[in-house]
């Protein structure tokens, strides 16, 4: 092999392995502002778990500044966030078939858009920040009332509250919350 190709392979294996590199450092970097959490909640025989990540307010103003109002918002930040239903659900009265979705919403002032989408989205924004979100694989869309906080939360959160056989799932950050109610799919 002649000088010239070594050459060339050690440099093209050089820029693989600082790309590599560069890539695990920013995504190590970003979690550090917004954790990973992954959440499970039971009802009935149904489990769900749900995949986010929690960023921080720090003296931002959140909705309807760093979350614009009327434009779609990953829920979180970093990856899309994923609500995976091992059983067939009732969202706010609709159904939602078994399965791992991204869920993605569209904040507004007195009521949110909640959407799931059946596509898996790994960053769920590209390179030039702009989303990857592709509406033609929502499967299911609600729109539930925002609820105001007296406790303001520091931290995006994702959580569950239940009665019986029936569960709202929570968004909440800053000074705003909505509430999805959520029921497992009787079976025929």
């Amino acid at each position: 092999m002649s000088n010239f190709l070594k050459i060339l392979v050690i440099s093209l294996v050089s820029v693989v392995l600082i790309a590599i590199g560069g890539f695990y450092f920013l995504k190590q970097h970003t979690k550090k502002y917004s954790p990973e959490e992954t959440i499970e909640h039971t009802i009935k025989d149904a489990t769900i778990t749900i995949f986010y990540n929690r960023p921080y307010k720090k003296d931002r103003k959140i909705f309807g500044g760093l979350v614009p109002f009327g434009e779609v918002w990953r829920t979180g930040a970093n990856e899309a966030t994923t609500f995976t239903a091992s059983s067939d659900l009732v969202i706010d009265g609709t159904l939602l078939k078994k399965g791992t979705y991204t869920l993605w919403t569209i904040p507004n002032p007195s009521s949110w858009k909640i959407i799931f989408n059946s596509k898996p989205y790994h960053w769920a924004v590209h390179i030039d920040g702009t989303l990857q979100y592709e509406s033609e694989f929502d499967v299911l869309t609600i729109e539930v009332p925002v609820m105001p906080l007296f406790n303001r939360k520091e931290q995006f959160s994702i959580y569950f509250e239940s009665a019986n056989d029936f569960s709202l799932l929570y968004l909440a950050w800053d000074r705003t919350a909505v509430a999805i109610p959520i029921r497992v799919a009787t079976k025929n």
